[in-house]
């Protein structure tokens, strides 16, 4: 007997309450800095390793293809290229989060944080074109989201609740051309139908500053054209998870204690099929955030995505820079906040 209590006396308690839930957020605080260095390293790693190691002069880059040796060894000499690679990585960490100076000759230009450096092309500042642009990206990001996760998991659940219904097979081939056609192809015949045929909508962007309502007139196209492509998917998976869940035994224990199907679905049922949907949306969003290219592009959007194909185009590397790391910080920050969520939605997570 004396063994037996002992037994129980050593089973883990779980414990949940503003303590646990606060050890959970420090844990996955800590988690994120520890990754934000790591992707900040990597990032250096590929744009100022790799051209070294593969033979290309980044201070020729910056200076072009016409110009004389004196030009580049002054401006290897500006962006501290000269310097070995140890301290080259110090300065590019430190300018992120503290600022960086370049010195040239008797000029010193300060660069504030974050200092992703300067363009090759138009040498100004990154980290302000950038800031300049974000706005057009994250409107775009945000409306479109909104518009995926409503319909994509509504349409899901309700493939899910009538299997082989009309209205299933109907939704799901529609989900499958969602995923099959490619942006431009959506996007341009949007463009075709709705604002140059009919011309119901307005295919000029103008910034909410402006004028809102044009804004927003102007935003609509590229929402839904965004949003079919994700709602697509979220739909699909919505319904896999929820008729898995449906046959789970404590939906047919809720189901057989009486309570209304409403309950069982919305309460019991989403709460299971909504973890999967979580993940998906912190990598979806965090990565748009960082610039939807081909939309931004069909739609002729001053964003981070059309900015960068931009620099690609124009071989702009600190831009290319900027936005990667805007990119993962984004998709760093969006998944820490899904953690969040999870211990929310599920209090196993944070009890784990």
């Amino acid at each position: 007997m004396t063994a037996g209590r002992r037994g129980k006396s050593r089973r883990p308690v779980l414990r949940s309450g503003p303590l646990a839930v606060l050890t959970y957020l420090i844990r996955r605080l800590f988690a994120a800095a520890v990754m934000l260095v790591v992707i900040i390293m990597v990032v250096f790693g590929i744009f100022f390793l790799v051209p070294k190691w593969t033979g290309v002069d980044i201070a020729a880059s910056f200076v072009g293809k016409q110009a004389d040796p004196a030009a580049v060894e002054a401006v290897r000499e500006k962006l501290g290229l000269s310097e070995p690679i140890h301290i080259q990585a110090w300065e590019f960490f430190k300018g992120i989060f503290a600022g960086r100076t370049y010195s040239t000759g008797g000029d010193v230009v300060h660069c504030s944080a974050p200092c992703f450096g300067y363009s090759f092309k138009s040498e100004q500042a990154v980290w302000p074109v950038l800031t300049d642009r974000f706005p057009v990206t994250l409107g775009l990001a945000l409306g479109a989201a909104v518009l995926w996760l409503v319909f994509g998991v509504a349409a899901g659940v309700l493939s899910a609740l009538k299997r082989g219904s009309l209205w299933d097979r109907g939704a799901m081939v529609a989900a499958l051309a969602g995923v099959s056609l490619p942006i431009y192809f959506t996007g341009m015949l949007s463009l075709a139908t709705f604002a140059f045929g009919l011309k119901w909508l307005d295919a000029q962007y103008v910034p909410f500053g402006r004028d809102p309502g044009g804004w927003f007139g102007g935003m609509i196209l590229p929402w839904i054209t965004l949003a079919f492509l994700y709602a697509a998917m979220y739909a699909r998976i919505t319904r896999a998870t929820m008729m898995e869940v449906l046959g789970e035994d404590y939906i047919r224990t809720a189901r057989a204690k009486g309570l209304p199907e409403r309950t069982v679905i919305g309460k019991h049922a989403m709460r299971s099929t909504m973890t999967p949907i979580l993940t998906m949306l912190g990598m979806d969003l965090g990565a748009l955030i960082g610039g939807a290219i081909l939309t931004e592009s069909t739609f002729n959007l001053p964003g981070l995505g059309q900015a960068v194909l931009n620099a690609i185009r124009n071989q702009d590397l600190p831009i290319i820079l900027g936005v990667v790391l805007i990119t993962s910080l984004s998709v760093l920050l969006a998944n820490l906040l899904v953690d969040v969520l999870y211990a929310v939605i599920d209090p196993r997570v944070r009890l784990a």
